[in-house]
């Protein structure tokens, strides 16, 4: 058996879940009743509005001599509460959603994303993901939402693979992708970018997003005693299937989606067992053009889509030591009851 085949990541996968969603009730057990108080002492404050800030600071005071030990209710916290409460006038909302994910990223999502329907696509990815506060803030910033949920997606998904597989992979594609983690040249070629990605494979893990699990780079490919070698190869385990990546470090040409249709075909053909779902290939390039990219697809019998990237800056330090393991990457949380 070996360790980083899809068997046995899906089995071990399978008892990290269980592992996971037994902390993960308990763990939320805590903070949902936290947050219904803050929800609650929010709404007194905003009911009293009318007596002015000097309310908020004795009563910050008045808790602390009652409750010494107690953390949590400084004066700036006390607003947050009152903004909470304003944000989430729901307060069953609040139980069922909002209370799943911790006091912190809250005031994220409070602070940074003051449209509704993004605050809500952000609360969701975070609790499924598990996002630390830093890794929530980053993604915000480098503008998940846009790029992953209302970025128009070039892909010949929907025509090549089954319902629901189709849509999920439409959700999980982003455009474009952001790798920034990347020290930028300009002489950059492919095989620095793939390098450059495979050393911090933990953030371009966090990048692709979950279910990922990296199976390895220039993977090699015998076809009839001729020998292949693909980019970056990945398994994903919410889709059940293989996910080739091919980088590009110029504008996309039609010929590099014969060439990824012909990696899937070695891949199905070679790897892919009977309970695989069809696999699914990734091209990323420096720029593309939508309409070339959307009639290059349109004859391919390979489910495939198309996207640009982007190598920028280094990630802020704090965000350092926030990031996921590639396990906690890898995960997709099945219960969250």
């Amino acid at each position: 058996m070996l360790m980083n085949s899809p068997d046995y990541l899906s089995t071990i996968e399978q008892i990290k879940q269980e592992i996971r969603a037994a902390q993960y009730r308990a763990t939320m057990h805590v903070n949902v009743d936290l947050l219904l108080l803050y929800h609650s002492i929010g709404q007194v404050i905003n009911a009293h509005k009318s007596w002015g800030n000097k309310f908020i600071e004795n009563l910050a005071k008045d808790i602390k001599l009652d409750f010494p030990q107690a953390t949590g209710y400084s004066v700036r916290n006390l607003k947050y509460m009152a903004k909470f409460a304003l944000t989430y006038p729901d307060r069953d909302f609040v139980q069922q959603v909002v209370a799943q994910i911790p006091w912190g990223q809250n005031i994220v999502l409070m602070d940074k994303v003051s449209d509704e329907t993004a605050r809500q696509w952000y609360l969701a990815q975070c609790r499924e993901n598990g996002w630390s506060r830093n890794v929530l803030v980053h993604q915000i910033e480098s503008g998940l939402y846009e790029r992953q949920a209302l970025a128009p997606k070039v892909s010949n998904f929907e025509d090549r693979l089954p319902a629901p597989q189709s849509e999920l992979a439409l959700q999980a594609m982003k455009d474009p992708y952001i790798f920034d983690f990347i020290p930028f040249r300009e002489d950059m070629v492919e095989r620095d970018i793939e390098q450059a990605l495979v050393r911090d494979v933990t953030k371009l893990l966090l990048e692709l997003g979950t279910g990922f699990a990296f199976l390895g780079n220039q993977y090699h490919l015998n076809v009839g005693g001729d020998d292949f070698y693909i980019d970056l190869l990945f398994y994903n385990l919410n889709l059940r299937c293989y996910v080739v990546i091919e980088l590009k470090t110029g504008e996309f040409k039609p010929e590099y989606a014969g060439q990824l249709n012909f990696y899937l075909s070695a891949v199905d053909g070679l790897l892919k067992k009977p309970e695989d779902a069809p696999s699914i290939g990734l091209l990323l390039c420096k720029s593309k053009n939508d309409l070339v990219a959307e009639y290059s697809l349109k004859d391919m019998s390979k489910p495939i889509g198309v996207s640009e990237y982007r190598v920028t800056s280094s990630l802020p330090a704090e965000l350092e030591k926030e990031l996921p393991s590639v396990e906690d990457l890898q995960k997709h949380i099945k219960s969250l009851n």
